[in-house]
């Protein structure tokens, strides 16, 4: 199992930065930011260990939130070894970024200078949320002017910040009911030369069709008039989660509104009883019976049971079939049944569909049977 993402951000990461923050304030009691920081500090999961760096900085620091910040971004040029290479080297500036959510709320053209800077470092997409909640209108206007700024850092600051369902963070309940605002950014970034904005921006758009699926396929439709073959990528990744929903407009825009005229032949579940811990192997063919050639999107469907008896289903991605009159193709998934953080597995019938074109057909089932019991005294 994956080692727990708090436990790369341990005691090492306040002591840096009390070491940092004293290269440039000689003043700053870094022996007593360290040990209140270190008290309880074990207990607390990753985000909460950065509030509880910035409560501490905040403590510790001039009490003036202009001077205290102005020290804090001083120390960001210090030497530190920790190794930005890693997947959680940047995470050393996260209680920066936290410290100007909670306590630079009253002083917004300082904190959106930090802001900038921190993103550069490290995604500023958590600590912006609480500015777009209490000054939406002067929030909203940086972010206009920061979706044309040189550094991709920040662009993609625009459209990771606004997503209404980022995950780690509150939902921005403003933006669910109303993504115009959102939207009007996106239109900015549709076309940026970073993939790593584009992405932002089909991750962004993936949320908002949550809320309103009627207005991603308008806006998908629309961005595709004239498309470059980096914004039919956007598109494409902003529609997959309502793909996998089966929304009509969504796989209508894809072209696949229609329904799929082909047969489901051969399919094969095995084996028909499983135990958590092993494998279950899903096959079936797909044969165009029809006289013409067909396009068909392939997903398969699998309903877990749950731990309370009820099932919800799993869509995974197959195939996009280019099919000839006449033409069959045999598919497969296998399926995973090991005990995962994200996916426990539970006792029961799991019933399995293939999806064409978005419209469910039934495969066959099976079922997982309890847990062997331990061997050992």
């Amino acid at each position: 199992m994956a080692e727990a993402l708090k436990n790369q951000f341990g005691a090492e990461v306040p002591r840096t930065i009390a070491a940092m923050v004293r290269a440039v304030h000689p003043a700053f009691d870094a022996e007593g930011f360290v040990k209140t920081v270190l008290d309880g500090y074990h207990s607390l999961e990753l985000m909460q260990r950065g509030q509880k760096i910035a409560q501490g900085l905040h403590d510790f620091l001039p009490k003036d939130y202009p001077k205290a910040l102005a020290i804090l971004m001083r120390s960001l040029e210090q030497a530190h070894d920790r190794d930005m290479g890693q997947s959680l080297g940047s995470f050393l500036f996260l209680p920066h970024t936290q410290f100007v959510a909670t306590y630079g709320m009253a002083h917004f053209d300082v904190s959106m200078r930090a802001m900038h800077a921190l993103t550069q470092r490290f995604t500023a997409e958590f600590s912006i949320r609480p500015f777009l909640e209490r000054h939406p209108e002067a929030t909203l206007q940086q972010l206009r002017r920061w979706a044309v700024d040189p550094s991709a850092h920040v662009r993609r600051l625009v459209s990771e910040g606004t997503r209404s369902r980022l995950p780690w963070a509150p939902r921005l309940s403003a933006f669910q009911k109303d993504p115009s605002p959102v939207l009007a950014l996106l239109e900015l970034l549709k076309d940026d030369p970073e993939l790593y904005v584009r992405r932002s921006v089909a991750n962004n758009l993936n949320d908002i069709g949550k809320d309103h699926p009627e207005l991603l396929a308008d806006t998908a439709r629309r961005w595709l008039n004239g498309a470059s073959a980096e914004r039919k990528w956007i598109v494409g990744h902003a529609l997959r989660s309502a793909v996998k929903r089966g929304e009509p407009g969504a796989l209508q825009v894809l072209g696949f509104g229609s329904t799929a005229k082909v047969l489901v032949r051969a399919a094969n579940i095995t084996p028909t009883r499983a135990r958590a811990g092993g494998r279950v192997d899903i096959a079936f063919e797909v044969h165009n019976s029809h006289a013409k050639p067909q396009r068909v999107l392939v997903d398969c469907c699998v309903h877990y049971v749950k731990a309370n008896g009820q099932t919800s289903g799993k869509v995974f991605k197959l195939k996009t079939l280019e099919l000839a009159a006449g033409d069959s193709v045999p598919l497969r998934k296998r399926l995973s049944l090991a005990q995962m953080t994200t996916r426990k597995h539970y006792a029961g019938l799991h019933r399995v569909e293939v999806l064409l074109n978005g419209q469910a057909q039934a495969l066959g089932s099976f079922e997982l049977l309890p847990a062997l019991a331990a061997i050992g005294g």
